[in-house]
């Protein structure tokens, strides 16, 4: 393993504009590069000197800030303690404190890399904050998305090579299920690291943080505050009775008057309008209702609240009832979700990827309806991570790292013109026989007007047949180079697994074992708040 200062000075770090990622979708690239027709549907610039306003108006505002500090109490005590932690955890209940947060599902194992980029990003953004802002203290907040049920979302993680699936059976919400069904996963993942030195103090950190906790959302927090505790990251299991008490009015208006329907509709049409994809279709009542091992849609049929797959059914006075009585039962959705984060945090923005924060874009009327303060929507950072061998096979193939997130197809037509014996490329001749028929043409026309279809028929022939000659040149130079290709499609295929980007694929635990801890710090040092690209970092010798 390398010290952390070694490798930080061995990583080399470029910025890719967004627009040059064709993986990313249209909405990310358009938010990400400040696209105009998405002006209307956020509160503020993503910028850190939006900052000191948010601040003022978040002063106005009353947050259920010592309820919020006992809970996280609570939820950290069976931890080991890091002091940063135990310090922002007491400040949540100061008027003085804010919040910058993200979330996710508390995926096996932390799921992909953009899972540690998320909380980097957030941590980085709190400490620029806070610098920015004398007399405040500004905690990181990663929120658990602990009462997600798709379980196949998040019951699998790809490492090296091979795709390690928890097989669980049980149901309802994902972070309560019970750590005691991973041992299978856990012996496969002891496996598959191998005998190490090294494997070994991985796997009994991983180990470590799953065995000792009861649930799922418990282990998740357990292992990003082994990673990122030291940096003062809080992490918030929602699914608390006390905090969903908190949210009960808007609870009780979601039941009786269903207002989120209407509203994330409208906007929705209005992305749709603009050319953008929205991302979740809003439902009449965006509420689940949830028991252990269970948590179903809640939907309003014949005056009745019914609970899909069950044999529950309410009438309006009852469910009032049961909202009031038992406040933990009801779940808000992925269009809820926000409102319910958002009312009990004292937060300044919200951390999140391209496809987070499209469903974000959809929801600030929504806010307004309910007079709740809108975050700041800050993109996470996105980083391709490029290891000594893979920046060796770029340069032998003779392409930078940017131009490898273009089509494979490309790459090795442009290395095999850039290496070809002789010309292959039939570009020059295609235009002057187009000029040829164009000339034709014109003497043609002024003949008989009716013959200008005859030699455009006649001119598509034969630049056909230039392109096909032009296509033999390229497989016999394909063919003089084809260990080269083969190897240009491999490394395409590591760098972007299945045609995807590796931060959506690769876990963090390969990285881990090769650099220790020094790649989480080299990471940290490198991800600058608000950086305009996509970050690749290469690592030279």
């Amino acid at each position: 393993m390398f010290p952390c200062l070694e490798l930080k000075q061995r990583m080399l770090k470029t910025l890719l504009p967004f627009d040059k990622v064709p993986q990313l979708s249209k909405t990310d690239i358009a938010y990400a590069t400040g696209d105009p027709r998405l002006r209307p549907f956020y509160r503020y610039e993503p910028k850190l000197e939006s900052f000191s306003e948010i601040i003022s108006e978040r002063e106005k505002t009353a947050y259920p800030r010592a309820m919020l500090s006992e809970v996280l109490k609570e939820q950290y005590r069976p931890l080991p303690e890091h002091r940063q932690v135990t310090a922002n955890i007491a400040a949540l209940a100061d008027k003085n404190t804010f919040t910058v947060a993200t979330a996710h599902q508390p995926s096996l194992f932390l799921g992909p890399l953009y899972f540690l980029y998320k909380a980097l990003t957030t941590i980085n953004l709190a400490e620029a904050v806070e610098a920015r802002n004398p007399g405040k203290r500004i905690v990181p907040v990663f929120v658990l998305g602990s009462e997600d049920h798709d379980l196949e979302e998040l019951n699998s993680i790809n490492l090296f090579g091979k795709k390690l699936v928890w097989p669980s059976e049980e149901k309802g919400a994902v972070g309560s299920m019970r750590t005691a069904g991973l041992t299978s996963v856990l012996a496969e993942l002891k496996s598959t690291l191998g005998e190490s030195e090294a494997a070994s103090a991985l796997f009994q950190r991983v180990e470590r943080g799953y065995t000792h906790s009861a649930t799922i959302a418990e282990a998740t927090q357990a292992m990003l505050h082994d990673l990122f505790g030291r940096y003062g990251l809080v992490v918030l299991n929602m699914n608390d009775a006390r905090l969903k008490r908190h949210f009960l009015p808007y609870l009780k208006v979601e039941l009786k008057e269903r207002p989120c329907f209407g509203i994330v509709t409208e906007t929705s049409e209005r992305l749709n309008a603009l050319g953008f994809k929205t991302q979740a279709t809003p439902r009449e009542i965006n509420l689940f209702y949830m028991l252990p091992g269970l948590r179903e849609r809640i939907v309003l049929e014949n005056g009745a609240y019914k609970v899909l797959n069950t044999d529950l059914a309410f009438s309006e006075k009852d469910i009032l009832a049961e909202v009031e009585s038992h406040p933990e039962r009801f779940s808000p959705n992925v269009v809820l979700r926000p409102l319910y984060q958002e009312v009990i945090l004292p937060n300044l923005a919200y951390v999140g990827g391209g496809g987070e924060l499209a469903y974000w874009l959809e929801r600030k009327p929504l806010f307004e309806h309910f007079g709740t303060a809108f975050p700041a929507l800050v993109r996470r950072h996105s980083v391709m991570w490029l290891d000594r061998d893979a920046v060796k096979k770029l340069h032998k193939f003779g392409f930078t790292a940017a131009e490898f997130f273009g089509d494979t197809d490309a790459l090795v037509r442009t290395y095999v013109e850039q290496h070809a014996s002789g010309e292959v490329s039939l570009q020059a001749e295609t235009s002057d026989l187009k000029n040829i028929f164009d000339r034709l043409a014109a003497k043609a026309t002024a003949i008989d007007p009716t013959l200008e279809k005859a030699v455009r028929a006649e001119e598509v022939k034969a630049v056909g047949s230039l392109e096909q000659w032009e296509n033999r040149l390229v497989r016999a130079e394909k063919q003089k180079h084809e260990v080269t290709i083969n190897q240009i499609r491999t490394g395409k295929e590591k760098f972007f697994p299945g045609g995807g980007l590796q931060e959506r694929h690769d876990n963090f635990m390969p990285y881990l074992l090769k650099y220790g801890d020094a790649f989480i710090e080299t990471l940290k040092a490198n991800l600058t708040s608000f950086d305009q690209g996509f970050v690749v970092l290469e690592e030279v010798a």
